[in-house]
């Protein structure tokens, strides 16, 4: 395990600290008086406290990890989720806010996920893997008598689930066959037949995605974010009778998703335009434009924080924001008028630099979406450059701040955030275009990449990879299958064997896992091949490893096996573990021991 610096390493021109004490902000939920539970991460790791009407704050929760939580409708009453070190394994407990910030435990079983998947009067919504470990039970739970019903028990991992107002059907919302695809199951309480109690809304193997369910408050149907038969996502009513699915706001150039007031009145959908959040109210009955929703500044609303919450009376959104000057506020949007106010305020005004967006020509053909962070510093660090791949690899990066980022153009790199194939936000066509044996298209991109440096001023012999979770087996990737062109990487928790990661990751990620990457009986020769690990005879970049011990998504193993391969080729290769992290570093006093050394590993590296 690693031995934390007493000193931070310390690169000039460069205050990572200060950067990295950076407090944030996000919205996890509103109730009807207007309190807002936030989370805020003063104390190192995301804690809930609650914001007053007045704008006065109150800490609800001092956990050793990070936390996130509800309100119980219609009670003065919190739902926390918690888990231990970042071990994922959820556990759920109560909380009074006028009675003190004591803990009641509610569901606790440390061997197992128990994750906040709804919240009804009296009542919580949660998924499982109790039973076997690998698949997940739908439970409801009544807060007073702990009386449980298990609501679906059909196996395979469920995404997320929806109950109707009249808690007649719940919407059950599976991880689909084919990559980046849901299917959805309804149950139906009231049904006399086991055919009609559980039906097949959408078909196991259909290539579509399903998210953001929001039922309507008469029950009759629901609004849904789907890509059904459509290249971008867009928004979409179900009706129950009819079994038909109406496309509610469409947009073919942008990716649309959108929340439903539950009065069934307002309909707030985000455009995804380059990243950004441009958002706007919408009849939710037509679909009709009503009004735009201006941010306090352009930024992202949605991932990495909390989605948009409506108050149980439908009046108010609460809202996480960020931007790249922006490191995480809270905002409260009045759905009758659409204006926002800021409850919080962590702007860094005029120290992190806004990217530019560019499409970078692939070998094939095909455009890579791409930000550029241009050094805000003339240091011996011009003209390199360090690229950010970001983890998923159905994920998106999106303009968001982050100190990393504003740390190494302060030290004088430029810095590359690409979106290679299979990222999110750019429609179904592009997100499919990594899937299982196209996995080495997307690492070619990185080489794409690397040709276009030249056109940012960059010196191709001076550039750096850096990544997170499928970012890191992209750095190892980009190491091992192009090794004349990167000279160093930073890798964080990522993947250097996709047949040990797909052998060793917790069971009940492995089927997920595998529709996207391929799976172990069908696809092993590929995965070999696709697997850094077997090139690693040839990587001649410095790396730098960071990796949580409790990871149970990449395991520790991954890292440690890379570290021992590069170690005994004398290849210069440096292991950072963190012995109270996941997969990821949640808190903050590791932050600050490893992204310190990670800069001043790539200024040893690049200058």
């Amino acid at each position: 395990m690693v031995e934390r610096l007493s000193n931070p390493v310390r690169v000039p021109g460069v205050d990572l600290t200060e950067l990295l004490n950076t407090r944030t902000w996000r919205a996890f939920d509103v109730d009807d008086a207007g309190r807002v539970l936030a989370g805020w991460d003063d104390s190192g790791s995301v804690q809930l406290v609650e914001i007053a009407v007045d704008g006065t704050t109150t800490t609800l929760t001092a956990l050793p990890g990070s936390c996130a939580g509800r309100y119980l409708p219609g009670e003065r009453c919190v739902v926390v989720q918690h888990d231990d070190d970042g071990n994922e394994r959820a556990q759920l407990s109560l909380l009074y806010p006028d009675d003190g910030a004591e803990l009641t435990p509610l569901v606790h079983d440390a061997d197992y996920i128990h994750s906040l998947a709804g919240v009804l009067p009296g009542r919580v919504v949660y998924r499982t893997n109790r039973g076997n470990g690998i698949d997940f039970d739908v439970v409801l739970r009544s807060v007073s008598t702990g009386v449980e019903e298990v609501l679906y028990d059909g196996g395979g991992n469920v995404s997320s689930v929806a109950v109707s107002p009249n808690s007649r059907y719940t919407v059950v919302a599976l991880v689909g066959a084919q990559p980046v695809s849901t299917q959805l199951l309804l149950v139906d309480a009231l049904a006399v037949t086991v055919d009609t109690h559980l039906v097949e809304l959408t078909g196991a193997d259909e290539h579509a995605g399903y998210e953001n369910i929001h039922w309507l408050p008469d029950s009759s149907g629901f609004v849904v974010t789907s890509n059904r038969e459509r290249d971008m996502a867009a928004l979409a009513r179900y009706d129950i009778s009819s079994a038909e699915l109406s496309w509610l706001v469409t947009d073919d150039a942008h990716e649309l998703t959108g929340w439903l007031s539950p009065d069934g009145n307002t309909l707030l959908v985000e455009r995804n335009n380059e990243g950004w959040s441009e958002l706007a109210l919408h009849d939710g009955h037509t679909g009709d434009y009503l009004t735009e929703v201006a941010l306090p500044t352009p930024g992202v609303v949605t991932s990495p924080y909390p989605d948009p919450r409506f108050s149980p009376d439908s009046a108010t959104v609460a809202m996480s924001l960020t931007a790249p000057g922006v490191p995480g506020d809270v905002l409260l949007l009045d759905a009758a008028s659409g204006r926002t106010r800021a409850l919080t305020d962590s702007a860094l005004r005029g120290r992190v630099p806004v990217p530019q967006v560019h499409r970078i020509p692939a070998a094939d053909g095909e455009q890579i979406p791409c930000y550029s962070y241009a050094p805000s510093a003339e240091t011996a660090l011009a003209g390199s450059s360090v690229t950010i791949v970001h983890c998923g690899p159905e994920s998106q990066s999106r303009p968001v701040f982050s100190p990393v980022i504003a740390a190494l153009t302060a030290a004088g790199h430029t810095v590359v955030v690409p979106n290679v194939r299979g990222s999110a936000g750019y429609g179904k066509r592009w997100v499919s275009l990594d899937d299982v044996r196209l996995r080495l298209d997307s690492v070619a991109d990185l080489a794409a990449l690397h040709d276009w440096l030249p056109t940012l001023g960059c010196d191709p012999a001076r550039a750096a990879l850096w990544g997170g979770s499928y970012g890191g087996y992209m750095v190892l990737a980009g190491c091992a299958f192009q090794p004349e062109r990167w000279k160093a990487g930073v890798d964080i928790v990522g993947m250097s064997s996709l047949v040990t990661f797909l052998e060793n990751t917790s069971p009940y990620r492995r089927a997920a896992r595998e529709r996207e990457y391929g799976t172990l009986e069908h696809d092993r020769n590929f995965l070999e091949l696709a697997s850094p690990l077997n090139r690693i005879g040839d990587v001649r970049a410095a790396l730098l490893v960071i990796h949580g011990a409790n990871d149970p998504r990449v395991p520790l193993s991954e890292a440690e096996q890379l570290h021992a391969a590069l170690t005994a080729r004398g290849v210069d290769c440096e292991l950072l573990v963190y012995a109270d992290e996941g997969h990821g570093l949640a808190k903050r006093v590791n932050r600050l021991d490893a992204y310190p050394r990670a800069v001043g590993f790539l200024a040893k590296h690049l200058s």
